[in-house]
């Protein structure tokens, strides 16, 4: 409470339609809280409706003068470098009460009807991409009452028509020289990654070979353009010197790893692009790696 009585008038609960039967996902801020937020999915040709009610609880005693109440839907990219700045890529508004008094308690409905969500949300390192309920009291004299309820979007995608296997040669000039095959350039998040490694000549004493999927994520642009590399999980696949002639099995289970689909330039404000890197030991403890990249989208339940 303010020493000086001016503590907030009201407060303000935004809650979606079917929210305990909906699902819902733990996402961390970059405070690292963990917070759960309602789930929304959009398929091709289908787009949910983003549905609630607003209750807002006058304090007693209190009222509040305004100059008009709304409630708006927004999608917006914020890049953590550049935070005063913020891109929105969807707003809608709707308009709850003209101007006047509030007197008393009161609930909102709203509603955005079939409204199409461009793109999947995404919290990384530097960016995020989020959407967000905002209901707002607008007042002449005073600051504005502001609250907003995010919630997480989920884009289905259809399967590729194109899905072309990978095949490659690398190597070291008379020293190393393999071949590696996976299935596919374009995997579901729940996909198996399946693959072959054939060693066409071995001259250096290769100690093991491992396989580690890496997210790049690629945030703004000339001097500002920040790359994040992570490794999402690593494995051995080859233990011990390997004879020529010999071919390692690849199999790779996504389902588990926290992955999302591989965003491309959105709204040229980032990008995030999964790789294969396969890295090969050797007894000196040199490394020698080749990354493939590879294509995540998202497939219906």
């Amino acid at each position: 409470m303010s020493i000086f009585g001016f503590g907030s008038p009201c407060t303000i609960d935004i809650e979606f339609k079917d929210q305990e039967a909906r699902k819902k996902i733990q996402v961390t801020n970059e405070k690292n809280a963990t917070t759960s937020l309602c789930l929304f999915c959009d398929g091709p040709g289908e787009c949910e409706t983003v549905a609630g009610s607003i209750a807002l609880n006058l304090a007693k005693g209190k009222k509040i003068e305004h100059v008009g109440i709304r409630v708006e839907l927004i999608g917006q990219i914020e890049l953590f470098y550049d935070r005063g700045n913020h891109f929105e890529f969807t707003s809608l508004m709707r308009e709850l009460a003209p101007p006047g008094i509030l007197k008393e308690s009161e609930v909102f409905p709203f509603e955005f009807p079939n409204q199409e969500k461009l793109h999947e949300s995404y919290n990384g390192i530097n960016v995020r991409l989020r959407y967000f309920v905002k209901f707002t009291i607008a007042r002449q004299y005073s600051s504005n009452i502001v609250k907003e309820q995010d919630f997480w979007v989920q884009k289905i995608t259809q399967e590729p028509d194109m899905n072309n296997s990978i095949k490659m040669e690398v190597g070291i000039e008379d020293c190393l020289h393999i071949e590696f095959e996976y299935n596919k350039t374009k995997y579901h998040l729940k996909d198996v990654v399946v693959g072959k490694i054939y060693f066409l000549l071995v001259r250096i004493k290769i100690k093991h070979m491992e396989l580690a999927i890496i997210r790049r994520e690629s945030t703004g642009s000339g001097p500002n353009l920040y790359n994040e590399s992570e490794t999402i999980t690593k494995f051995e696949i080859m233990d011990g010197a390997p004879v020529r002639g010999e071919s390692i099995p690849i199999r790779l289970f996504l389902n588990g790893f926290d992955l999302s689909p591989t965003y491309k330039a959105v709204h040229n404000k980032f990008s995030v692009k999964y790789y294969l890197n396969l890295v090969l030991v050797d007894e000196e403890d040199r490394r020698y790696f080749k990354q493939q990249e590879v294509h995540l989208w998202r497939k219906s339940q």
